[in-house]
């Protein structure tokens, strides 16, 4: 990654007992309503709260849910109250050394309280400057907004999650000005692809583009969305990441989304309420999904059932490639089939990995 090795890289020497299981990593799209709260875990169990919600009140119970602690670093990606609100407890509780930031102000009360409670916590301040940060064995790389950014949405923090051949993406509420000087300011090889990818402004008409998506290439795409009045996620949205051939993940309808990822990069994706990817092409949950019965191989192009006369499959079988569709023994993956997705299916035959 060597455009973004500009500045010295940061240890944070945090360490002690995580919910998250020791020796992998762990990153959490934290189920917080309509808002973006990521908790992410090095195997060594140290931790960053990248974003926080709306509620303090519901970050409470995220805490004690999944025994957040030894929480050395607090990301806000900008000052909107949809992502700092829950850092307050977050910070209280945890003490964090370090706490970055765009280094724009934000002007509401909960921006006040935030700032207050982190002087009282002794935590220091570190603006975005494309930093890499040591979080035990998992590099972070910060996105800093590019130059001439206006707002706080286009100055949103990003922060690119690296570990063996696994790379996630978080970008905050960052619009089109700033991805598009991102890609002026970064060749497409230390963007993309991305294994896992936090939604833009939580699948905002005005978040992803497809010159953006082209270069991410993002093969999940996590939206951290709930009960809202803007239309999140938009059409548009889920059509560019059905474009992108992505699975596509709703705090919505998933719950909280766990990545875990093992030491060289494989990783395996549960959700909170056990439902499979959702079909990027659907804006509202449906009840079931659609399949039909295996059948002995060879088979024919299946025939689609009607989703009231299917059954629905293992909500816990995913497979993230064909490599690991084949080390299953699953190969060819039949639709219809429990782990079965288009995603795999390159040709839209009905049998993945062939």
């Amino acid at each position: 990654m060597k455009p973004f090795a500009v500045l010295a890289a940061l240890c944070l020497g945090w360490a002690g007992a995580q919910s998250a299981a020791p020796g992998v990593l762990t990153i959490r799209f934290l189920d917080v309503g309509q808002g973006d709260a990521v908790l992410i875990t090095s195997p060594e169990g140290k931790s960053v709260m990248y974003d926080g919600g709306r509620s303090e009140s519901r970050m409470r119970e995220l805490i004690r849910q999944y025994d957040i602690k030894n929480v050395a670093l607090v990301v806000a990606s900008h000052a909107d109250s949809d992502h700092i609100t829950g850092l307050v407890p977050v910070v209280a509780l945890n003490r964090p050394q370090l706490f970055l930031n765009n280094g724009r102000a934000g002007t509401t009360q909960i921006w006040n309280r935030l700032t207050n409670v982190l002087s009282q916590a002794g935590t220091k301040g570190m603006v975005a400057a494309n930093q890499n940060i040591n979080l035990g064995s998992v590099k972070l790389t910060v996105l800093a907004p590019p130059a001439g950014m206006n707002d706080q949405n286009t100055n949103s923090v990003g922060l690119l999650v690296q570990y063996g051949t696994f790379r996630a993406l978080m970008t905050g509420d960052s619009e089109t000005p700033e991805t598009a000087g991102w890609l002026r300011q970064y060749p497409a090889s230390a963007l993309g692809p991305i294994d896992v990818y936090k939604s833009i402004h939580h699948g905002a008409a005005n978040g992803d583009s497809a010159a953006w998506l082209k270069v991410v290439r993002p093969k999940n795409v996590v939206i951290g969305v709930g009960p809202n009045n803007y239309g999140h996620p938009t059409a548009r949205a889920l059509s560019l990441y059905q474009a992108a051939g992505a699975a596509v993940y709703r705090t919505d309808l998933n719950g909280t989304v766990t990545v875990q990822v093992q030491p060289g990069g494989q990783y395996s994706i549960t959700s909170e309420k056990g439902a499979l990817p959702v079909n990027p092409a659907q804006s509202r949950p449906t009840p079931a999904v659609p399949v039909v019965p295996p059948a002995p191989a060879p088979v024919p192009s299946p025939t689609p059932v009607p989703a009231s006369a299917a059954p629905r499959p293992p909500a816990d079988v995913y497979y993230p490639n064909c490599a690991a569709v084949k080390a299953a023994g699953k190969s060819p993956l039949l639709r219809g089939q429990p782990g079965y997705r288009a995603g795999l299916d390159r040709d839209g035959d009905g049998r993945a990995c062939e």
